[in-house]
C-alpha cells in the first residue's frame, strides 16, 4: 500500500523559509518522478514543483522559481522542497504525489499523480 507522509509546515514570517518533506513507503521510490502541489483556501489545487525520479529533472511553477527548490533522496525513500523567501501568497495546504506512470517524465497536471498525501499547511505572515 503506497503512503506519502508530509511533514514540515508551520507558520512563518515573510521572507523566512521552510522545508517540506515527504515520507514515502509501499512503492519502489526511484522508478517515479514526484511532485509537490498547494492548495489555498478557495481555490484550486495547483502545480508547484516536480522531480523525474533519479532527480536530474526538475520543474517549478514561474512564481517559485529562484525561491524553492526540490530534491529528492531515493536512499531514504523522501522528497523535500525547500522553501525560502517565503511570500503571504504561498500561504496554502502543500501535498505531495506520485505520478501515476512509473519511469515517465514528471508533469504539471495533477490529473497525471495518483497517491496523494495527507498536505502539511503552511502560513506565511506579512
Amino acid at each position: 500500500q503506497v503512503q506519502l507522509v508530509e511533514s514540515g509546515g508551520g507558520l512563518v514570517q515573510a521572507g523566512g523559509s521552510l522545508r517540506l518533506s515527504c515520507a514515502a513507503s509501499g512503492l519502489t521510490f526511484n522508478a517515479y518522478s514526484m511532485g509537490w502541489f498547494r492548495q489555498a483556501p478557495g481555490k484550486e489545487r495547483e502545480f508547484v514543483a516536480s522531480i523525474s525520479r533519479l532527480g536530474g529533472g526538475t520543474y517549478y511553477r514561474d512564481s517559485v522559481k529562484g525561491r524553492f527548490t526540490i530534491s529528492r533522496d531515493n536512499a531514504r525513500d523522501t522528497v523535500y522542497l525547500q522553501m525560502n523567501s517565503l511570500k503571504p501568497e504561498d500561504t496554502a495546504d502543500y501535498y505531495c504525489a506520485r505520478l501515476r506512470a512509473a519511469y515517465a517524465p514528471p508533469t504539471d497536471r495533477s490529473a497525471d499523480y495518483d497517491y496523494w498525501g495527507q498536505g502539511t499547511q503552511v502560513t506565511v505572515s506579512s
